[in-house]
């Protein structure tokens, strides 16, 4: 029994994960951190980090970018391996994920759906196999309360293209403003918000006179939350420091 303490347990995300935990035989969240501090079912709830003195195997966050220095700090002074599935991060906290990782386990990943990180892979393949012969253009969908655009996923599929692709490309979000053809080395993406919409994401592949598309629907939140305690279980078992991603769980 892997024990778990959940960062930004009183959001939509962290209570999905609470359940899942609650039908995991293998898991069980043992502590909450969310400055809301609302009471939750089962275990705990504390305002900060350095609030929390409860034993466990490794934490989930799902929070906010701003909490993440005193997320890193509890980690690192307790020996905790930590799964942030938050996105958003600035440069200099990316930097912060990086030192943090020196000292613990640290697993890290825009999204974490299993079929997210299958659709990734194929699209690395993808852009491989087709190089300068097609346009790649990228269309992500998410309700209306998600802050940031485009998506950290959008930038992961965006990032694995770039990657395999034999020349220098350049990310374009926006075209309103600009009267040109399209440039071949750019990688154009496009951000929807509106709605319940969980996430969607598609690559468009656009050569001449045929199309590939490869996309990712997701039905709900289940599928992150389950992705992240899974990764957690994971980690809980990894005695190395480090940065660890899906590619690590996956095999």
């Amino acid at each position: 029994m892997r024990k778990i303490i959940i960062s930004g347990c009183c959001g939509h995300m962290g209570r999905v994960v609470a359940d899942i935990c609650a039908g995991d035989p293998e898991a069980e969240a043992v502590a909450g951190i969310d400055l809301l501090a609302q009471p939750m079912e089962g275990f705990p709830v504390f305002a900060t980090p350095a609030a929390c003195q409860v034993e466990a195997d490794a934490v989930i966050d799902f929070s906010h970018p701003a909490a993440l220095g005193p997320l890193l700090d509890f980690c690192s002074t307790h020996k905790l391996p930590v799964v942030l599935a938050t996105t958003g991060y600035s440069e200099e906290q990316l930097a912060q994920i990086g030192e943090a990782a020196k000292s613990i386990p640290v697993f890290r990943s825009a999204n974490m759906s299993l079929g997210v990180n299958v659709l990734t892979d194929l699209v690395r393949r993808a852009a491989a196999l087709l190089g300068e012969g097609f346009d790649v253009e990228i269309t992500e969908r998410h309700h209306r309360r998600k802050l940031d655009a485009p998506s950290g996923t959008a930038l992961m599929l965006a990032d694995a293209a770039a990657g395999a692709l034999p020349y220098e490309t350049e990310y374009v979000y926006d075209r309103h403003s600009v009267r040109k053809p399209r440039d071949p080395r750019e990688i154009g993406i496009s951000s929807l918000r509106g709605g319940t919409i969980v996430g969607d994401h598609t690559v468009v592949f656009a050569g001449r006179d045929e199309v590939i598309e490869l996309s990712h629907h997701a039905a709900s939140r289940e599928v992150f939350a389950a992705g992240a305690v899974r990764a957690a279980k994971f980690l809980a078992g990894v005695k190395a420091p480090g940065l660890y991603d899906m590619s690590h769980l996956m095999g």
